[in-house]
C-alpha cells in the first residue's frame, strides 16, 4: 500500500484544526499539538478508520512525537483514563521505541517486530511508535519491512522521521505519510506569550528556534541568548586575517555555547531526580535510566548543533545586510556561500573548533 497525503489539500476553516462531528472527548487529545492544525485535522479523521502504518516526517521540534501520542489516545483511549495514559506514553497498548545510540539497530527493530506480534492488553488495537526512524541502519530497515507491509490486524505502527533516506523509501511507500512543517514564527510567538514568556528578547527566541517549539521553550529560560547573538554578529569586525585572532574568537564562541547548555542541564537534572524518587519507591529502573541517560547525551549533542546553526544563521544575516552596499556585495556573497558549506558539514559531526577556525579564516576582513 502506498499513500502520500498532501496536507495543503485538507486545509480546515477551523482555527483549532478540529473536525466538525468528531466527539469532543476525542478532539481534546490534540490540544498539546501546537502549531500543526492541519496535521491534527488529518489525524483526527484518520483515527476513525486507521490503516496499518503511518510515517510522520518533518524536522525536530515540530510535534511528531506529541502527534503520535495524541493519535494513539484517539485510537485506543475509550475513556479519560485511557486517553490520559496514552498521551503520557504509559498506556499498556502504547509501545514507544527509540534508538539508544546514534542509529536504530537490528536488535531494536526486532523489538518492534516482537511488540507488533503481541495482542493488545485492554482494547482492540495497540499503537507502536518508532522514534528517529531516519537513523535506522539498512539491515534494520530490511528487518522491519515485512512487518510494515503486513502487520497484525491489531497493530498500528507510527514511524517518526526527520527525513526519508534512500534506504528507507521502500518502507515509506508502505505507509501513509504525514508531513510536519516547521511551526510558523507567529505561532511560536503566540505559544510563548500564552505561556507567560516576557516580550523582552522574544524576537531573538523566535528567530533562534527556527520553527522548533521545544527549542523555543528551552531558549525562553536562557538568559544568554542575546549575548550569543551579539557575539556572532560582532565576529566579522574582529577578523584581521591572523590565526591568533581566529583561535581566540572560536574559543570565546565555544565557551558561550558551553554556557548555553545550562538550561538543558537543569531540565535533565530535574528529570533524573524525578526518576530517582520513583526508584526509591519501586526499585531500580535500569532500562528506563539507561534510555534516559542516552537521550540526555543526544539532547546535549543536538543542542550544540542547534547553537552552531543559530550562529551561522546570524553570520549569514550580517553578510546579507552587507550586500546592500555594492562595494561589499562580492565579498558578502562569497562569505554566505562559505557559511552554507559549513552548515552542510554539521550533519557529519565534524571537529567543532577546526570547522569554525576554517570558516573564520576564509571570511573577508571588514
Amino acid at each position: 500500500m502506498s499513500d502520500s497525503l498532501n496536507l495543503d489539500e485538507r486545509q480546515s476553516d477551523s482555527p483549532g484544526g478540529s473536525l466538525p462531528g468528531i466527539d469532543d472527548a476525542v478532539d481534546d487529545v490534540w490540544a498539546e499539538l501546537e502549531g500543526q492544525p492541519r496535521v491534527a485535522e488529518l489525524l483526527a479523521s484518520a483515527s476513525v478508520q486507521p490503516v496499518h502504518a503511518y510515517l510522520f516526517c518533518g524536522p525536530r521540534g515540530t510535534g511528531k512525537r506529541t502527534a503520535a501520542l495524541a493519535f494513539a489516545a484517539a485510537l485506543i483511549g475509550d475513556d479519560s483514563r485511557g486517553r490520559r495514559l496514552a498521551l503520557a506514553g504509559r498506556h499498556p497498548d502504547v509501545s514507544i521505541h527509540e534508538p539508544e545510540g546514534r542509529t536504530l539497530r537490528v536488535a531494536e527493530a526486532d523489538e518492534i517486530i516482537f511488540e507488533a506480534s503481541r495482542r493488545p492488553v485492554e482494547g482492540r488495537l495497540k499503537v507502536i511508535v518508532c522514534d528517529r526512524f531516519h537513523t535506522a541502519e539498512p539491515e534494520a530497515v530490511a528487518s522491519l519491512l515485512k512487518t510494515i507491509e503486513e502487520p497484525p490486524p491489531t497493530a498500528v505502527i507510527v514511524l517518526l522521521s526527520e527525513e526519508i533516506p534512500p534506504d528507507h523509501i521502500t518502507v515509506a511507500s508502505r505507509c501513509v505519510t504525514v508531513e510536519f512543517d516547521p511551526v510558523p514564527d507567529d505561532d511560536v510567538r503566540r505559544i510563548l506569550e500564552r505561556e507567560g514568556v516576557s516580550p523582552e528578547g522574544l524576537d531573538d527566541i523566535v528567530v533562534a528556534a527556527a520553527g522548533d517549539v521545544s527549542r523555543a521553550r528551552l531558549l525562553a529560560t536562557d538568559d544568554g541568548l542575546g549575548a550569543r547573538r551579539r557575539a556572532w554578529t560582532a565576529a566579522p569586525a574582529r577578523l584581521d586575517g591572523t590565526g591568533t585572532t581566529v583561535s581566540a574568537l572560536v574559543d570565546e564562541l565555544r565557551a558561550l555555547i558551553d554556557e548555553a547548555q545550562a538550561p538543558l542541564t537543569a531540565r535533565q537534572r530535574a528529570e533524573s531526580d524525578d526518576l530517582a524518587r520513583i526508584e526509591a519507591d519501586v526499585g531500580t529502573q535500569a532500562r528506563q535510566r539507561r534510555e534516559m541517560d542516552a537521550r540526555h547525551r543526544r539532547e546535549q549533542r543536538l543542542l550544540r548543533a542547534d547553537e552552531l546553526r543559530f550562529g551561522l544563521a546570524t553570520l549569514a544575516s550580517f553578510y546579507r545586510q552587507q550586500m546592500a552596499d555594492e562595494r561589499h556585495t562580492q565579498d558578502a556573497v562569497a562569505a554566505i556561500n562559505r557559511i552554507r558549506e559549513t552548515h552542510a558539514c554539521l550533519v557529519r559531526n565534524p571537529n567543532e573548533p577546526l570547522l569554525l577556525q576554517a570558516l573564520f579564516l576564509s571570511l573577508p576582513r571588514q
